[in-house]
C-alpha cells in the first residue's frame, strides 16, 4: 500500500437502482481491507432490502434523519452521529424520513465488491 489522498467531487456521484446515490471516497485494490462511500438517500425514499455477502457494513450518519431496518432489530430512527453496524449477510434497508437528503458514510470491510450485493426485496404484492 502506498500513501494516497483522494479528493472529493460531487461530479463522481452515481445512482444505484436500489434507491441510493453513491460517491466512492476510498475503494481501491491497493486497500482491500476497507472501502468508504458517501451515500445519499433523497427525502421520502426507502432503499430496497438487500444484503452483502461476506462484508461487514457500517453506516455513519452525517446529516438528515431516517429509519433503518437491520436483521431482526426493530425499525430504529437514526440521525447525525449515529452508527449502524450491519453484519455480513444481514438484510438491511434505510428510509429517509426528513425533508432534506439523508447522508451517511458506508464503510465496508473487506472492501465492497458489487458481486457481494444481493437484492432481497420481496416481489411486488408480497410482504
Amino acid at each position: 500500500m502506498e500513501p494516497a489522498i483522494h479528493r472529493f467531487s460531487d461530479a463522481e456521484e452515481f445512482y444505484l437502482d436500489h434507491g441510493c446515490h453513491i460517491r466512492e471516497l476510498s475503494s481501491t485494490s491497493n486497500d482491500e481491507a476497507v472501502s468508504i462511500a458517501r451515500a445519499r438517500v433523497e427525502p421520502g425514499v426507502t432503499t430496497r432490502w438487500h444484503r452483502l455477502q461476506g462484508i461487514v457494513e457500517r453506516y455513519l450518519i452525517l446529516a438528515g434523519e431516517g429509519v433503518v431496518e437491520v436483521g431482526d432489530l426493530d425499525p430504529t430512527s437514526v440521525t447525525a452521529g449515529d452508527t449502524v453496524i450491519i453484519p455480513p449477510d444481514c438484510p438491511q434497508r434505510i428510509q429517509n424520513t426528513d425533508e432534506r437528503d439523508l447522508l451517511f458514510l458506508a464503510i465496508c470491510s473487506p472492501r465492497f465488491d458489487p458481486a457481494a450485493y444481493l437484492d432481497t426485496e420481496p416481489p411486488a404484492g408480497e410482504v
